[in-house]
């Protein structure tokens, strides 16, 4: 670990200071990984080149209003430095080559072979820096048949299994949000990375990290993937696809009578069965059958189950949503309303904990933005910057590399470094 770092960095401080990481990723995936070490402090340089900008740059329907802040490249590149730098060139790899002899960190999402394809795989990089934690982000992993092909969130989605057991059955198969995939293996990209590191400062040793878009779908259903291995039916919970006619009453989702929807989430059917019965029979006047209620009845009884649930869509129609949470919590019973994006920034849990923060932007000022996604007593991840601008800090890092001025401007006047 260097004792140079930036000004920057060490007037913001946090638990990474002091850890740099050179970043060669685009899109979603490894850009969120690096990202949230950004957030607590790790200096991260965003290396892109010449003629090959993070296409995360251009999504402008991701944009408030033309010109406007992109909010997909303002989320995954807040906190970070920008350098121009083409490593296509020899040149251009060797002032990489000097960048990695004093960094912790080196992460890239080309596909499998690409990095040592250019110089700057794992082999190549560790003989230079031992102590380097290498990370290779992918889309199916990077051995088998499939290694090479390319991968964005939705196929992931599909391969991993997801898509089988989200939507009704009357309905086709459907993806989640766009970017699950990205998302859930970028944290376990970045948990893994600091894995690394504590076993770095142990030992000294570096190592290669690797992870994929199809694993991290796998691993987010490890318990239902697992329960059909083991049992070779959907017997665990959720029974993927299963309509909502035929499942259980408690574990069911009703529009209200204002248009909205409230979710109920309770497992233990025989203990909260007779809470909502009660809870029903004192706002509607009327007692549902049966009194008992098991999972035992539940797919012995489909008939009455669904005239149940048909029965039940009729009484929640009756008052709005609202009304419905406050008065079956009386009961104590679980159920919450299902919001929208728009909800969550007046949401008083949501604000009480700090999910949602500001990032004060040099040119669009104070924007809206979800916060880091864990939370530490002593030293909480802050977003402090924005997203760089194409290059922004290419001279201020190369300075820091120990070039002089006439060195850089050679640099620039030679196509490695900068616009073109």
């Amino acid at each position: 670990m260097s004792t140079e770092r930036s000004t920057e960095e060490e007037k913001a401080g946090g638990p990474l200071s002091g850890i740099r990481v050179l970043d060669l990723t685009i899109w979603q995936q490894g850009p969120m990984t690096t990202a949230m070490l950004a957030d607590w402090g790790a200096d991260v340089i965003k290396v892109e080149g010449p003629d090959s900008p993070d296409p995360g740059r251009s999504l402008i329907r991701y944009e408030a209003s033309p010109g406007g802040p992109n909010a997909y490249f303002e989320t995954h590149n807040r906190n970070k430095r920008g350098l121009v730098l083409d490593l296509k060139l020899e040149a251009g790899r060797e002032v990489f080559y000097r960048l990695v002899k004093d960094a912790d960190i080196v992460i890239q999402n080309f596909r499998p072979g690409v990095g040592d394809k250019l110089g700057i795989g794992y082999e190549r990089l560790r003989e230079l820096n031992p102590r380097l934690v290498y990370c290779q982000a992918s889309g199916f992993g990077l051995e088998g048949p499939d290694a090479q092909r390319p991968a964005l969130d939705p196929l992931a989605q599909a391969r991993g299994g997801v898509m089988s057991v989200t939507g009704e059955p009357e309905t086709p198969p459907t993806r989640t949000f766009a970017g699950f995939a990205d998302q859930v293996s970028a944290f376990l990209l970045s948990f893994g990375i600091m894995v690394a590191l504590f076993h770095r400062e142990r030992t000294g040793q570096g190592q290669m990290v690797n992870g994929s878009l199809l694993q991290s779908v796998i691993a987010t259903q490890a318990f239902n993937i697992t329960s059909y291995l083991m049992s070779n039916t959907y017997a665990g919970s959720p029974i993927p696809r299963i309509s909502r006619k035929m499942t259980s009453p408690l574990w069911n989702h009703y529009k209200a009578g204002d248009g909205r929807w409230i979710m109920l989430g309770m497992t233990q059917i025989g203990r909260y069965w007779p809470g909502l019965r009660q809870a029903l029979a004192d706002a509607t006047g009327e007692t549902l059958e049966p009194a008992e209620m098991s999972v035992e009845w539940i797919r012995m009884n489909a008939g009455e189950l669904v005239g149940l649930i048909a029965r039940l869509d009729e009484l929640f129609a009756t008052q709005p949503a609202v009304y419905w949470v406050e008065h079956l919590r009386k009961y104590d019973l679980l159920v919450e309303v299902v919001q929208g994006y728009g909800d969550l920034q007046n949401d008083v849990q949501v604000m009480a904990n700090g999910m949602l923060t500001t990032l004060e932007h040099a040119q669009h000022g104070p924007l809206p933005i979800v916060a880091p996604a864990v939370n530490l007593s002593e030293t909480p991840g802050r977003i402090r910057t924005a997203a760089p601008e194409f290059g922004q800090h290419s001279e201020e890092v190369l300075l820091e590399a120990g070039y002089t001025w006439d060195e850089i401007e050679a640099l620039r006047s030679d196509g490695v470094i900068g616009h073109r």
